[in-house]
Formats: structure tokens, sequence, C-alpha cells
């Protein structure tokens, strides 16, 4: 089935719901009930839900589209955002939390309060959300989130002058690892230059990835024994993007040893693998 990507805040995850006979778009606003309460979420986009184990999921329907009403209700919930802000840090300061506060949603309900925050480790916030609890009289979450969270929910500018992708158009950021660096032939370019405005591993490793592991099915395996126009060699390197492969040439009469010759891969012929 086709599914809506809803989200509800910037800096956590889009959800499934079922359009049912709604007809959505993206960006469009819509209400739903989800296990926690009734929220408002934007359509990022849609996807086909894959069924688990031969059976179809089940996702929750989207009630309906908002009103303008609806979103002038979650105009003045906004306007609280900031007086919030501001109680919740004066508190997390009186208990000397480690912990970096970085946005509170309210529901549409107006029933819980969600406090987003940055911290190192565990942080024990048992009395910061008794004492929230308590002023508030709703249904207190402090939910923990990473640093590309944050910049994803703030914005920035890239390197490259344009807003950044997480801001834009990655729904998913996923596990981003070094090894996608040593893949795409990047590593050497140091940490600096490969990290992001958020001081990670950029985004763009994760989502550039498919195109390389396309490319590189058109290669000789590393190792491979190959026929060129200037002998046999071995494979010993990549140029992925150049489609081209780095050969160390066995010697001969006419090669001497260590040649090593820079060959497109339509101009070989793998002999050995």
């Amino acid at each position: 089935m086709k599914a809506a990507l809803i989200q509800f805040t910037p800096w956590d995850k889009a959800y499934y719901f079922d359009p049912a006979s709604l007809e959505l778009a993206e960006n469009d606003y819509v209400i739903v009930e989800t296990q926690l309460g009734t929220e408002m979420g934007k359509v990022i986009g849609f996807e086909e839900v894959a069924p688990v184990d031969g059976e179809s999921r089940e996702i929750k329907p989207v009630a309906r589209k908002a009103t303008m009403e609806d979103l002038e209700q979650r105009v003045k919930l906004d306007k609280e955002k900031e007086e919030a802000l501001k109680n919740c840090k004066k508190i997390i300061d009186r208990y000397n939390l480690p912990m970096k506060l970085v946005d509170v949603h309210f529901s549409f309900d107006n029933k819980r309060l969600t406090f987003a925050f940055i911290a190192n480790g565990r942080v024990d916030f048992r009395q910061l959300v008794k004492d929230l609890t308590r002023h508030y009289q709703k249904n207190i979450r402090l939910q923990q989130i990473g640093i590309r969270d944050e910049m994803k929910m703030q914005g920035d500018v890239g390197p490259c002058g344009r807003r950044l992708c997480c801001q834009q158009f990655v729904k998913d950021l996923g596990n981003i690892t070094s090894e996608l660096a040593e893949t795409q032939q990047v590593a050497h370019r140091g940490s600096d230059r490969l990290s992001g405005n958020c001081g990670r591993l950029r985004c763009c490793l994760a989502f550039e990835q498919p195109t390389y592991e396309e490319f590189a099915k058109s290669l000789p395996l590393v190792g491979s024994i190959v026929k060129t126009e200037s002998g046999k060699g071995q494979v010993i390197g990549w140029h992925t993007l150049k489609q081209t492969v780095d050969v160390r040439l066995f010697p001969d009469k006419e090669v001497k040893e260590g040649t090593i010759v820079e060959i497109a891969a339509d101009k070989l012929k793998v002999v050995e693998k």
C-alpha cells in the first residue's frame, strides 16, 4: 500500500499513515491520532509500504486535512514555545544537568509537551520531569536527539553554497560511516573536509553511495588479472567515477618491473579473477 510520510517536528523521524480516501499532496498539513494523542503533521512524501511476513502492516489512517482554524491553533501553541524553553532551561541550570535543550513541541491537543535535548550520555532528568509536570500540569516527555537532528532543525548553508541536504530532501540520515569515504576514495581528504556543519561525516557520503556502487559494477575486481594493449597485469586500484583502473603490468622485455598504468575499464579484458 502507498502510505503518507507525516512529520510532526523537524528533529523527529517521519511516520507512516494511511491516506485512506483523502487526496493528499506533499506539504499538506493533516490531523492524525497517534498512540500519544492528537497531532498535526506535515506530509513530506509518499512511500510504498511492503508487507511483513506476507501480511499487510497495520497503519493508522489520516483523520482529516488541517483547516484554517487548525493552523491558527498551531500558531498559538508555537507562540508558547519560547517561554517553555526559558522555564525548562532554568530548571536544567538549577540541577546542573549535563544537557543542551534544543526545542519543545506542544502536541496539537495541548495535553503533552516534548522537550528535545542533546547530551553526551545518559542524563538523570527525573526531577526535571517532576518540576515541569507540576508547572504545566501536562504529560511531559524528554527526547534525546543527535547533533545531526539539531542541525537539520536549525538549518544552515553547506560548503556548496546551498541549504543543507538534510534540511531539504534527505528524509532518513541513516548510518554514515568512514567505510563510505573509503569506498568513494575520499578518505584521504581528511576529517575536516569530510565533516559537515554538524561536525559529523557529511550526509553526502550516504546518498552518493548507491551511485558509486552502480558504477563499480562495471569495474574488474581488485586483484584480477587483465589483458591490456600494453600487456598483462594485475588490477591494484579503482577510479570509480572515471571508470578507470590502475594496473601493475607484468614485467617483460618491453615493460619494466613496477610499471603502473591507468586504463579505462572498457579497454581491457579480464582473464583471471
